[in-house]
């Protein structure tokens, strides 16, 4: 493979990660925002609607993203004027493969929050919305942000799909290299080297998820 060729796959894999995970940030925590608001223990619960929200949070979850993607074909053309071909065409069901497990880890985020915080501030007269902005979400931040960490590698780990709708990546290109060459397919450095670069792509997500996450933790400060 030409330096030409990886550092493209390596564009178009940030590319669908990137997008992907902030599309599904932006659904994403308003529903994990509102699962928890909604639950027994939450600000404003309700049973129905929390059930409901919970049902479609469940069934998305549960629909693989390869399936998702051929569902969400007709829509992607719509969108874009293709389906396949292009690493832009995986965003979409990229998105629609990952905003309900990123609602499902805001939700977790938030329950983790002492209950005993935001009962002082709904005490001292703070209306909903400023319970979630300035007590909730302030007080998950850390939780938040390796949550956001945990999210951005699994939908790197969708970015293997686009290699059966022609729509490129590291991954792809790597299943390409062995269904090219599938008898010496592992003595290929290139080969290798795309494996490197992904192991150090997670790590780095990973640990500047850490990073962030202690550097935003008031607790350290209590130790």
């Amino acid at each position: 493979m030409e330096w030409s060729e990886f550092f493209l796959a390596f564009a178009e894999t940030l590319g669908m990660t990137a997008i992907a995970t902030v599309l599904a940030y932006l659904v994403g925590m308003p529903l994990g925002i509102l699962l928890y608001s909604t639950g027994k223990k939450g600000l404003k619960p309700n049973k129905w609607l929390n059930l409901a929200l919970g049902f479609l949070t469940n069934v998305l979850r549960s629909v693989p993203c390869l399936i998702l993607i051929i569902v969400l074909i007709p829509l992607t053309k719509g969108v874009f004027g293709r389906a396949t071909g292009a690493w832009y065409t995986m965003i979409i069901p990229l998105f629609f493969a990952s905003f309900a497990y990123v609602g499902r880890v805001v939700e977790s985020s938030l329950n983790e929050v002492d209950p005993g915080v935001v009962e002082a501030s709904r005490s001292m007269g703070a209306s909903t919305f400023q319970i979630i902005t300035k007590v909730l979400l302030k007080e998950a931040r850390p939780s938040l942000l390796i949550g956001v960490a945990i999210s951005t590698v699994s939908i790197l780990g969708y970015t293997a799909f686009a290699y059966d709708f022609g729509a490129g990546g590291l991954i792809a290109r790597a299943y390409s290299i062995y269904h090219n060459y599938p008898m010496n397919y592992l003595s290929r450095p290139d080969i290798w080297l795309i494996l490197i670069l992904i192991v150090v792509l997670v790590q780095a997500i990973q640990e500047l998820g850490l990073f962030l996450a202690k550097r935003t933790d008031k607790r350290r400060f209590a130790k």
